[in-house]
């Protein structure tokens, strides 16, 4: 792997209007995707964030600090291009979300999953007319196909930018009643987060802390909440 990084070649970053929207002048010039696209945002509240992470490199460029340029990069050059595929790939996870399948034992782990999962299966069924089954282990769980065209109405009216970062929240957390709870200010991210957790954590309780995977779990958390800051921009 190559750790060629491009220098900084500009003094300042400043965020605009532009046409169809709102974009980032390095010293003048606009910023462009990787695929070569008019880094056009829907809202000045995203480019100025984004101005603040160019503004905030020092002589290498490290797109690891930028994850809102991240999340617009991705919105045009992979969500505008391939719309539908994301489309149908984030609605599936409403016949496999998370919060469907339950463990078997301890009672422990049976009793903490209900206790967080079953309110939000419950928001879902009330709020979004998509009420949605659970069974105990990872066989499949059959949903009705008029609650998955519900969820899956709801992914699709997400804009491309919205979208993108749905696409993080249900893909990190493997859930979509989740993500559209974000979405809708019906749950904080932090709670959000901790739901998506459980199996983890009651691990974590019965046999103690592995240094690998708490390293691996906190960035999951980063990208989950950069997800959810990304949504906030778009729609801001």
């Amino acid at each position: 792997m190559s750790d060629w990084k491009p220098k900084r070649f500009w003094k300042t970053a400043l965020a605009g209007p532009c046409e169809g929207g709102f974009t980032v002048l390095l010293d003048e010039r606009p910023v462009r995707t990787p695929a070569k696209a008019p880094l056009t945002m829907p809202t000045i509240a995203m480019a100025e964030a984004v101005a603040r992470e160019w503004d905030a490199q020092k002589e290498l460029v490290d797109p690891r600090t930028m994850p809102v340029t991240r999340g617009a990069n991705a919105a045009i050059d992979k969500v505008r291009t391939q719309r539908a595929e994301v489309v149908s790939l984030l609605s599936e996870y409403g016949d496999s979300d998370l919060l469907c399948y339950r463990a078997a034992g301890p009672e422990g782990l049976i009793q903490r999953q209900a206790e967080g999962w079953d309110p939000m299966l419950d928001w879902a069924a009330e709020t979004l007319n998509a009420r949605l089954f659970v069974g105990e282990g990872v066989m499949h769980v059959t949903q009705k196909p008029d609650a998955l065209q519900r969820l899956e109405a709801q992914v699709a009216a997400f804009d491309d930018f919205a979208l993108a970062a749905v696409h993080d929240l249900i893909s990190i957390s493997g859930s979509l009643i989740l993500a559209l709870a974000i979405t809708k200010d019906a749950i904080s991210v932090e709670k959000a987060w901790l739901l998506s957790r459980i199996d983890e954590h009651w691990q974590i309780e019965q046999w103690g802390e592995d240094e690998e995977a708490t390293l691996a779990e906190a960035v999951k958390r980063d990208a989950f909440f950069d997800a959810a800051r990304f949504y906030r921009l778009a729609t801001a």
